[in-house]
């Protein structure tokens, strides 16, 4: 104002005091003074119309945008990845990146977001991108990068698919057709409605069966514990998983699993269905490690998959019912009907065992149809297990099982190649099991009472050994070295 004023007496030497002026002159003053201001400049005034205003710079939070994927990576190659994705996975002004790994960095390592090394063994590591804007606001996102093993490979699948249905593939009559031949399974089977044996569904099983990618580590896949020259099971009593751990139990003969009226699976029937069961040991810390979630990622990140779930179910979505559903689908494919037994039966479904069997081998048919019993427990053409018994294997229970000492039994298809016997595996001979039946059942209170003698007493069999031989022999021709080699049963995988 001190400047206004002295400019303002410079151009008019006669002003008057502002604090004189009449009523009557305030509009010429005002006039007069927007003239002054005018000729002093307008550089001086404080409220000038012309000057620009500056705006205040913006500034973005930070904020996720296009989160990242699982990534693929393999053992002993070079992965390189930027984990910014050109910087289109956050949004914000000014960031910065950090990365971390879980559970461990497996070889790899981070700068400015982005991701390389070498992955050092099969695993998932998941990594965690931090970005954090100017004002110190951070975001994360993170994802997996699965390091699968560089052994692993494609499977290998005919052009025209293996026949697995029962319309391509049916059973034999003495497995379906009713009375007069009473030794039908078709009564047993388990199979459900909505999941019936496809060609495309068993394919995708056996391929999942087989891929040791179901596994945390690459290491052990379903056949890994059950074999298929040892009839789907480990000679080995118990069975190693994914670390070198061992199986709490012997792994269960997988022949003729289709067949059992129960429907339910374990030796200790813990799980109610075959769908339920075959994603159990994939998910065990001791088997093959997993989690559903890491599962599903693994094949989905795996070219080969997509293709193999359209076939099966219409569309490449890879779910952790439809693995389930593929893989009942092939183990319910797992039937057999070509031993020496299944030969003796004409075309029309009527037997001619003494036509088939040797003298020893009739002289066992007829202990384990009669004086031992067997039959009473492992019945049909199928040999299948009836329910869960107590066999009266040790005179206290040490095992609840199914409930007081009670378990499952396989069906006694191919019994003579799986080199174990009992939930324990402590039998390794056809000729151990018979004696024990023959004079080791013990005494325990939940003993089936199909076991039991006079006076409530464990049965005694007394058999000759005639009969004990004759009873290994009969056993021997339910093998079947079709199915134990069959190419549509056997791993699709090259080693």
């Amino acid at each position: 104002m001190q400047h206004l004023t002295k400019c303002h007496a410079h151009c008019n030497p006669r002003r008057r005091s502002v604090s004189r002026l009449t009523r009557t002159n305030v509009a010429a003053f005002s006039g007069l003074l927007a003239l002054t201001l005018s000729a002093c400049g307008t550089a001086d005034s404080v409220d000038d119309p012309g000057t620009p205003t500056i705006a205040a710079p913006t500034v973005e939070p930070a904020s996720l945008r296009t989160p990242n994927s699982a990534q693929e990576a393999m053992v002993g190659g070079t992965f390189n990845y930027d984990a910014t994705k050109g910087g289109t996975v956050f949004g914000g002004t000014g960031l910065t990146y950090g990365v971390a790994f879980t559970p461990s960095a497996n070889g790899l390592s981070a700068v400015n977001g982005r991701i390389s090394g070498t992955p050092l063994a099969a695993g998932i590591t998941t990594a965690t991108i931090v970005a954090t804007d100017a004002s110190g606001t951070s975001v994360t996102n993170a994802f997996p990068i699965v390091a699968f093993a560089a052994d692993l490979t494609a499977p290998i699948l005919p052009s025209a698919s293996f026949a697995y249905s029962d319309v391509r593939l049916p059973l034999p009559r003495h497995f379906t057709q009713a009375p007069p031949n009473v030794g039908s399974p078709q009564q047993a089977d388990n199979t459900p409605a909505l999941n019936a044996i496809t060609d495309a569904g068993a394919t995708l099983g056996r391929v999942l069966f087989y891929d040791r990618r179901l596994s945390i580590n690459d290491r052990v896949s379903c056949s890994s514990c059950h074999q298929q020259q040892f009839a789907f099971t480990d000679t080995a009593r118990l069975s190693k998983g994914f670390a070198g751990g061992l199986t709490g139990r012997q792994s269960m003969g997988l022949t003729n699993a289709r067949f059992y009226t129960r429907g339910r699976f374990f030796w200790d029937e813990r799980a109610a269905t075959l769908e339920a069961q075959v994603l159990q040991p994939i998910q065990d810390a001791v088997e093959m490690g997993l989690t559903l979630d890491q599962l599903r990622t693994k094949l989905s990140i795996t070219a080969f998959y997509p293709a193999l779930f359209t076939a099966a179910f219409g569309t490449p979505e890879i779910t952790t019912d439809r693995v389930g559903l593929a893989l009942a689908q092939f183990v319910r494919s797992l039937t057999s009907v070509n031993s020496k037994f299944d030969r003796a039966f004409a075309p029309s479904g009527i037997p001619d065992f003494p036509g088939t069997f040797t003298a020893q081998e009739l002289i066992g048919q007829n202990v384990f149809n009669g004086r031992a019993g067997c039959a009473r427990c492992h019945g049909t053409n199928a040999h299948i297990s009836d329910d869960i018994h107590n066999t009266g294997l040790d005179a206290t229970v040490t095992e609840v099982g199914a409930g007081a000492g009670r378990f499952k039994a396989p069906s006694l298809r191919n019994v003579e190649v799986r080199g174990r016997y009992m939930h324990d595996g402590r039998f390794t001979s056809l000729e151990q099991v018979v004696e024990f039946y023959n004079a080791g059942v013990q005494n325990n209170g939940n003993l089936d009472n199909r076991l039991r003698g006079q006076g409530n007493a464990p049965l005694r069999l007394n058999l000759s050994p005639a009969e004990k031989d004759g009873l290994v022999a009969f056993l021997k021709t339910l093998t079947d070295n079709t199915f134990l080699t069959a190419q549509r049963l056997s791993s699709p995988f090259s080693r």
